[in-house]
């Protein structure tokens, strides 16, 4: 007989079903094939887990209907981890294992249908590469990493077969000695010998630039990229190498978290704070979760890298379970640029109007003078010409009369239309007063390229922003003005970086508003040439407790300080907690039997503030994880959300009560469903 998975969305079916497997079918249903079978009169698709001799149930078994692939897809670790990552999100294994594992492409199997001599030739041939490569001192060179402080032993660990835990505080954002090189060197020290490496990067900017790093580093060939974005059949191509293992380097996105790699040795993320790095789709789980608990099962290293530090990462280091890798102050002082806050006081003293003007005279000139020597980078908080609109008299925020949106201005002259639903609005008025009257409250890239383009005639002026982000722009004077992860690269390094529009990203409504703005502030300043070279970074914000983070080079300071305010005040990630959506009557069903020992406190119910083409988190849809039905159902008033917060000690038994929860009411269907959603970033 064999056991089953079955690709079913129900809770209570999330286990293990047992069918006869029948003669014809025997050599062909291995665990890790793709099945399909008969439940309940329906016919679905599912993953043979094991083969047994004998089974529990006391009634008949069905056969299996079809082997549809010889291909064994799901390895053995890919299952435990999707385990371990459906446990600790509440969720449902297949869930999981549909981004863990690819869409078949008949075309590619076949291809792959190779006898297994051929593919451990091939293997064996990697193998034998990789220690030859070893053995004659590939790689050899300056280490990037042993400019930092424990940057050096943890290679020397990783060369020697070992698997160290480190959280590195990266200086690199251009040139030879940039992050991906600095990636591409802990991969190359664990290639060498003989094992393999995971890297997962939040989009397909950085993987380009990974790739290419790994290229130089390993020779052409001996990567394989997983990311949707390439379409199914190079994905799949490439997932079957690595389960082969003709390639034991797998770089990619979300979904490379999960790839087959053989005798893996180091499992590496960069910029963990990158909110592309939580899954869109249930049960939302964070790469860097994923990762963790992967290094911890198959006993590798693991490398968290990112030009800040997260609030997430400073835990690990503070609890011993990851060493940080960061540069002593004299490293610090030679590799960054001069840091200027034009809202201190020796700012405000040379210009009294600086805290009003959007961009005050010392960022103004360190434009123009940075014009002389290189492109300049403007950051800005939106794109658009006036992405936020406001009334001429009132200042009453201007909102779309149908699903009282925003209202945003897209060019020069151009109608008001709603930021969410994109409904032209010709007969505004305002709410408050009754005037028709509009103003901008924000600049965006667009109206603020088109305003440098006036103030530097002689200069050619770039935008990068929305669906137009450039990836490089030429080392020449010019005006660079991009939304933040926009910022196109300068192959010298900028000459000045301006930092716009810092007060009105450290003001939304998040609690992560202002660790996420001083994260997007250091990675455009480390596109800055050092100070020794003339690189400058102004930054025109008010809150000078943030800001001091970043005149000072301090991101770990940062890290920790927001970690100790969150645990004085109990809230992730000193503990984790669970977002329960539904209606009133449904959620007082899920927790009627709440048992009060698994959980530090419960906040709510409270009504879910949803809007037309929102999540229920506040943020526009296409940005951040989809919210499920229930997080956007705006029409009904009834939609209430629990928090429930628990300790990491206590997290195993939480999660497990509520999934079991789930499982128990999906098998009943006697009331409506409560959406589970667990360390839920954008919620809070």
């Amino acid at each position: 007989m064999a056991q089953v998975i079955l690709d079913s969305p129900l809770t209570h079916l999330d286990r293990v079903f047992d069918y006869a497997v029948p003669a014809e079918l025997a050599d062909a249903a291995q665990p890790g094939v793709r099945v399909k079978v008969r439940f309940s009169g329906r016919e679905f698709t599912g993953f043979i887990v094991a083969r047994a001799a004998t089974t529990d149930s006391t009634t008949r078994l069905l056969p299996l209907a079809k082997v549809i692939s010889e291909q064994p897809v799901l390895t053995p670790e890919v299952l435990a981890l999707s385990r371990a990552v459906a446990a600790r999100y509440a969720g449902i294994v297949s869930d999981v294992l549909k981004v863990a594992i690819p869409p078949r492409m008949a075309r590619v199997d076949a291809a792959f249908a190779a006898p297994q001599g051929e593919a451990a030739a091939g293997a064996a041939d990697t193998s034998e590469l990789a220690a030859g490569q070893s053995r004659t001192g590939a790689g050899a060179g300056a280490a990037l990493l042993s400019r930092y402080a424990n940057g050096a032993t943890f290679l020397r660990h990783l060369a020697a077969g070992h698997s160290p835990r480190a959280v590195l505080t990266s200086l690199g954002g251009y040139g030879a000695s940039d992050w991906p090189a600095e990636i591409a060197e802990a991969v190359a020290a664990v290639w060498h010998t003989g094992r393999g490496a995971v890297v997962v990067v939040p989009d397909q900017r950085d993987l380009a630039r990974v790739e290419a790093a790994l290229d130089q580093r390993l020779g052409a060939g001996n990567i394989a990229r997983l990311t949707a974005e390439d379409g199914p059949t190079p994905r799949y191509r490439n997932f079957l190498k690595l389960l082969s293992g003709q390639v034991r380097v797998a770089v990619g996105t979300r979904s490379a978290a999960y790839a087959p790699v053989q005798d893996l040795g180091l499992v590496c993320l960069w910029d963990d704070g990158d909110d592309l790095h939580q899954e869109q789709r249930a049960p939302y789980q964070h790469v860097r979760e994923v990762l963790l608990l992967r290094a911890e099962q198959q006993g590798c290293a693991a490398l968290l890298a990112s030009g800040a530090q997260s609030t997430e990462a400073h835990r690990l280091v503070a609890t011993g379970w990851a060493q940080a890798i960061v540069a002593d102050r004299s490293e610090v002082r030679r590799s960054t640029p001069r840091v200027i806050h034009t809202g201190d006081e020796f700012q405000l003293a040379r210009d009294p109007l600086a805290a009003r003007a959007r961009i005050p005279h010392a960022a103004w000139k360190a434009a123009s003078d940075g014009l002389a020597h290189g492109p300049v980078l403007l950051q800005v908080a939106r794109t658009g010409f006036s992405p936020a609109l406001a009334c001429e008299e009132c200042r009453e925020p201007a909102r779309c009369t149908a699903c009282t949106g925003p209202l945003a201005q897209t060019g020069r002259g151009g109608v008001p239309g709603c930021r969410w639903c994109g409904r032209p609005d010709l007969r505004w008025s305002c709410a408050n007063c009754g005037s028709q009257r509009l103003r901008a409250t924000v600049a965006g890239a667009t109206r603020t390229a088109e305003e440098l383009g006036r103030a530097f005639p002689g200069a050619t002026v770039y935008s990068s922003a929305g669906e137009h982000i450039l990836d490089t722009v030429p080392d020449r004077p010019s005006v660079v003005v991009a939304t933040p992860g926009a910022e196109p690269l300068a192959p010298t390094g900028y000459a000045a970086v301006i930092l716009l529009d810092g007060s009105a990203m450290l003001s939304r409504e998040s609690l992560r508003a202002g660790e996420d703005t001083l994260r997007r502030w250091f990675t455009a300043s480390l596109l800055a040439r050092p100070a020794a070279d003339g690189g400058l970074v102004v930054i025109t914000a008010d809150d000078s407790s943030v800001v001091g983070h970043l005149v000072r080079w301090d991101p770990q300071g940062a890290a920790g300080r927001e970690l100790a305010t969150r645990s004085e005040l109990g809230l992730p990630p000193a503990v984790r907690f669970a977002a329960l959506t539904g209606s009133r009557e449904a959620l007082a069903v899920f927790t009627a039997d709440l048992d009060s020992r698994l959980f530090l406190r419960t906040v709510g119910p409270m009504p879910v503030g949803g809007q037309p083409g929102r999540t229920a988190g506040g943020r526009p849809s296409g940005q951040g994880p989809r919210a499920d039905q229930s997080d956007t159902q705006t029409s009904s008033a009834d939609q209430h959300r629990l928090l429930l917060f628990f300790s990491y000690r206590s997290a195993p038994a939480a999660t497990a009560w509520l999934k079991s929860r789930k499982a128990a009411l999906s098998a009943r269907g006697t009331s409506e469903p409560v959406h589970v959603r667990c360390d839920a970033a954008d919620l809070i």
